[in-house]
């Protein structure tokens, strides 16, 4: 393969504990959302979308705790 490099470094980005949680928290939060959205009612738009912000924070959280990639608490898994 003339002219091509091959790059095999793994960056493991959204592939940790952290990442995991925050997504399936602001998922969660998306879909509670649109369901109160659907049935007309604001107080619960609002409700998740401060749940949605919770879970960005939880994820920041986590992630300074060691559970990001690259942290101390970080074990990648073998693809």
């Amino acid at each position: 393969m003339s002219g091509i490099s091959e790059h095999h470094e793994e960056l493991g980005e959204g592939h940790s504990p952290a990442a995991w949680t925050a997504v399936i928290i602001m998922l969660l939060a998306f879909a509670i959302g649109t369901t109160f959205f659907v049935f007309a009612l604001p107080w619960g738009v609002v409700a998740s979308g401060v749940l949605f912000i919770i879970g960005l924070i939880v994820g920041w959280a986590m992630k300074r705790a060691g559970y990001g990639v690259g942290g101390a608490k970080y074990q990648p898994k073998g693809h």
